[in-house]
């Protein structure tokens, strides 16, 4: 891309300044890996910034590059192929059994071993809504679905989740 002045160099690195930790974190909810998460955050801004032209403003931004960022994480999950982490889930369970106290931590991760637990789209859902508050208007505008599936997708999710937390108590 040819530009004077090295306008478009300078608006990109403001937008990735804007909003590189966003972006990360929504990625590392989806790729777990410190490493990996930030190599798809990387590809990511490649992305975004080769296609920034085709940008139509139809939704903010943010939303735009954020649907970037989640095709390419579930796309790295895909050709990683993971599996499913039974040792995660089985030490999540013995946490439960030793007590009723739970510090933060402990909580955190196992509600992280419950999502984890999620089919892709359920837990992009769940994260979309309950970590990043998004309203399902927006969602819709970002997955390209009707509101009424994301919040039964989102309703599944939450049961799911408070399952697996109390088969993980027992």
């Amino acid at each position: 891309m040819i530009c004077h002045d090295g306008q478009i160099e300078r608006g990109f690195r403001g937008l990735v300044q804007k909003y590189q930790e966003r972006i990360y974190y929504q990625i590392r909810r989806i790729v777990p890996d410190h490493d990996d998460a930030n190599d798809v955050t990387q590809n990511t801004f490649m992305k975004v910034y080769r296609a920034i032209h085709q940008f139509e403003g139809k939704s903010s931004l943010y939303t735009w590059m954020y649907r970037i960022a989640t095709n390419e994480a579930l796309t790295f999950q895909k050709r990683k192929q993971p599996t499913l982490d039974v040792d995660a889930a089985v030490g999540v369970a013995q946490m439960a059994t030793h007590g009723t106290y739970y510090d933060g931590e402990s909580i955190d991760r196992q509600l992280k071993a419950a999502i984890d637990t999620l089919p892709e789209k359920q837990k992009m859902v769940f994260c979309m809504r309950y970590y990043d508050e998004m309203p399902y208007q927006e969602m819709a505008t970002t997955l390209g679905t009707s509101e009424g599936a994301l919040k039964a997708s989102y309703h599944h999710a939450v049961k799911k989740i408070e399952s697996f937390i109390k088969q993980a108590s027992l």
